[in-house]
């Protein structure tokens, strides 16, 4: 215990903040003599993960191992998506800003686990001070392996071959990389359900969210306009109230699906907004986009579909359905299609339906 004139002070406490009160003496009056909320830190543990923000969210199952490995650990985490991350399960989050490299540059921790190749990330992986390193590092000016558990995941990024072969998920394959075995840890995630969002839904139908977009950069998987209205359609026909989500990019074809069909448009919202409306979906029908991570995460029944990336790559824990194109994909992650017309024009919208139908648990 240090001390400082008449105080007495646990700074190894992991409510210990040294700029602010902690929570417990704010909360309660509590200080460091005899505190009864005292919990001291035995290891402290640096996640980087800043990419993707679908990405960040699929990375979160580590949370649970880290919590049994090391129960008293403080977990920081920097990434570029702070705002995505749960802040009751991860005790500091940090922008990837200045100010964050400067401070964790003078810390140290007891374990490191950077899950990006960005070399700006690996760079920090080298420079920040740590005991045991999983990950990626960077090695004579490129992206490594921070040791032999990374090799498997590391490969995958380098060669289309070892890509197309792996039959493990991704979350699957960041446990490994730490030398820890996946059990089917869930996402850890809020639902913003606290922040009084209200939406004008109908009742007595099956709500069939439809995320319609998938942004720039692989729009090989995108469905066409047709495509969407054959579905929405038959979802009607269905007995279902079919509703559409999407960002700012979506909004200009989601306005022109609801004017033809009379699916529920409510607009585009802030992404807690997002995922608030999301969660009041029964099924979610998406693109491999961030919308996937989120409805994953928030347990919803999904219908998946995929054309351009591995299928084994998606975790969705037995509550959702991954569909494909019958004519085979030649532009394995690739943003532009060989043939001229994307094959997910292939991927017919009664086949959609059907899935749809059979989460619903609806006779076919």
């Amino acid at each position: 215990m240090d001390s400082i004139g008449s105080f007495s002070l646990h700074t190894d406490c992991l409510h210990f903040r040294g700029d602010l009160p902690c929570k417990p003496h704010k909360q309660h009056g509590y200080e460091c003599v005899n505190c009864p909320a005292y919990s001291k830190i035995d290891h402290t543990v640096l996640i980087i993960k800043l990419g993707a923000i679908g990405d960040v969210i699929r990375t979160t199952p580590l949370i649970h191992k880290l919590r049994l490995e090391y129960p008293n650990a403080k977990i920081t985490w920097l990434t570029l998506t702070p705002s995505i991350l749960p802040s009751t399960a991860i005790d500091q989050i940090l922008p990837f800003t200045f100010q964050s490299v400067i401070y964790l540059n003078d810390c140290q921790f007891d374990v490191l686990i950077n899950l990006d190749k960005d070399k700006e990330a690996c760079a920090l992986a080298n420079s920040i001070q740590a005991k045991k390193k999983f990950g990626y590092v960077l090695k004579d000016g490129i992206p490594y392996p921070a040791n032999d558990l990374a090799h498997h995941k590391y490969s995958t990024g380098l060669f289309d071959s070892v890509s197309k072969a792996n039959t493990k998920s991704y979350v699957q394959e960041i446990f490994e990389l730490n030398g820890w075995e996946f059990n089917g840890e869930e996402y850890i995630f809020e639902n913003h359900a606290d922040k009084g969002y209200t939406w004008n839904l109908p009742e007595g139908k099956p709500l069939i969210g439809l995320n319609t977009g998938c942004g720039d950069r692989w729009t090989t998987r995108l469905w066409s306009t047709e495509k969407w209205i054959a579905l929405i359609e038959g979802l009607i026909d269905s007995g279902y109230m079919p509703v559409l989500l999407g960002g700012e990019q979506e909004d200009r074809r989601n306005k022109e699906l609801s004017e033809r069909t009379g699916a529920l448009y409510l607009g585009y919202f802030s992404l807690q907004q997002f995922i608030n409306l999301m969660d009041q979906m029964d099924v979610v029908v998406t693109q491999v986009t961030m919308a996937m991570h989120i409805a994953v995460a928030l347990k919803k029944k999904l219908v998946l579909m995929n054309n351009i990336f591995n299928p084994h790559e998606f975790e969705l824990y037995g509550r959702g359905v991954l569909v494909s194109p019958e004519k085979e994909c030649v532009c394995y992650f690739s943003g532009t299609c060989k043939n001229g017309t994307s094959c997910m024009e292939n991927l017919e919208a009664s086949t959609v339906l059907n899935h749809v139908n059979q989460l619903i648990g609806k006779e076919i």
